[in-house]
């Protein structure tokens, strides 16, 4: 009886350890630049567009590379890539 609740006990506690999943974290820094080029490869007619100047700009005090990941990160999340 008292091996049946043990066993019971580490099944439920192992159902809620997190689980490896064997990712690899990989960030992406670009500049304005990159961000050129690569409009320009995949739109060659309209090329680099950023009516607002998103990427010129330094959001709550990070550099350019933090801002454009965070942008980038944006489009992601709201289904806009």
């Amino acid at each position: 009886m008292k091996l049946t609740i043990l066993a019971s006990l580490l099944a439920s506690v192992a159902a809620f350890a997190p689980a490896s999943t064997g990712r690899v974290s990989s960030q992406v820094s670009e500049t304005k630049g990159d961000l050129q080029d690569l409009a320009g490869k995949l739109n060659p007619v309209v090329k680099y567009f950023d009516p607002l100047e998103l990427a010129d700009s330094y959001m709550w005090g990070q550099d350019q590379a933090f801002t454009i990941g965070f942008l980038r990160q944006a489009e992601i999340k709201h289904g806009r890539v």
